[in-house]
């Protein structure tokens, strides 16, 4: 299945982070949201996503691979790579970008936002599109 997906990732602690070509990021504490998508086996890139050990390769891999951060859960649907672009561009509408973070390939300011409370996927509001969301805690 192809498709787009969306992260809620807890920081329990702000952490200064190397995040690939970006170099040295500050995060604060607090609630990310990362969206991205994969045109072939969703299955396998959420997967990849949820293990600790793997290479180092995305952004949001360097992000994870952080002892602080933990995905507390994971929103998915079948769409084309245009819907995660969408889907960024509302997110940032709601919360603080991560300024380049995992849109090297677009023309998007950042597929990773902040959140200071503790906001949940749902209750951003994004996700209550008339699509079919399917959800796992982490």
């Amino acid at each position: 299945m192809n498709g787009v997906y969306a992260l809620e990732i807890r920081l329990s602690k702000g952490a200064n982070i190397r995040v690939g070509a970006l170099g040295n990021v500050h995060f604060e504490e607090g609630i990310y949201v990362y969206v991205g998508s994969a045109q072939r086996d969703l299955e396998k890139r959420l997967k990849r996503h949820l293990r600790k050990e793997k290479k180092l390769f995305w952004h949001i891999d360097y992000f994870l691979s952080n002892e602080q951060a933990k995905i507390e859960k994971v929103l998915f649907r079948q769409a084309d790579k245009l819907a995660e672009c969408a889907i960024a561009q509302e997110l940032g509408r709601r919360g603080e970008p991560v300024a380049g973070f995992g849109c090297s390939d677009c023309r998007c300011q950042s597929h990773l936002f902040w959140f200071p409370k503790s906001s949940s996927l749902k209750e951003l509001g994004v996700f209550a599109a008339s699509y079919s969301w399917f959800t796992f805690d982490a």
